[in-house]
């Protein structure tokens, strides 16, 4: 079977609505026309802002973890740091100050770890993923007024056993944290 060209397989958008537009969410319709020849009249696309994550080491090695409530599925989550990237703000900008207002840390030497596309299907944004080495706590946080988070600090055996045993329920946050323990970290950091 011959492999097409990317532009073969694309979707032309005929029309496009926009169907709501809040702060934290923006939904349009499209009316496309796929290679096939064949119109689709409502196909939803979901508009979020970039995403970013931080899996932060503070300089005696541990890793920086976070509590909160998830209203959506109305459980306490454990995560990484994350947020949204603001007007004008780089991905690396938006992780400097999540870490900061989330946690209070800041500093440290900083590496892109992963891109990623939460949802390609119906999502228009990326998240991406840092790691953050040698954080140390010296700022205060800054918490929006929804956010009621707990900051715990744990080892990364610790971090990895959560991990194994699916403590962690966050897709965006479990793949940078399975590459983190895949690629960075050593196997005896982990016994």
């Amino acid at each position: 079977m011959k492999e097409r060209k990317d532009e073969e397989m694309a979707w032309k958008v005929l029309a496009s609505e926009t169907v709501i537009e809040r702060p934290w969410l923006t939904a349009r319709r499209d009316r496309v026309l796929l290679p096939t020849g064949k119109i689709h009249p409502e196909y939803y696309v979901l508009h979020y802002p970039t995403w970013i994550n931080v899996i932060a080491e503070t300089a005696d090695g541990r890793i920086i973890l976070e509590r909160q409530y998830r209203h959506a599925l109305g459980v306490v989550s454990t995560e990484i740091c994350a947020g949204v990237a603001e007007e004008g703000e780089t991905p690396l900008q938006a992780a400097r100050r999540e870490l900061q207002e989330e946690t209070g840390y800041t500093g440290g030497d900083w590496q892109p770890l992963l891109r990623m596309a939460p949802n390609p299907s119906s999502n228009d944004n990326y998240c991406y993923s840092f790691l953050a080495r040698g954080v140390e706590r010296n700022a205060e946080r800054h918490l929006d007024e929804t956010e009621d988070i707990d900051v715990s600090l744990h080892t990364k055996r610790e971090v990895y056993q959560m991990l194994c045993e699916g403590k962690f329920i966050q897709a965006l946050m479990i793949a940078p944290l399975w590459k983190y323990f895949a690629t960075i970290v050593s196997p005896d950091e982990i016994k």
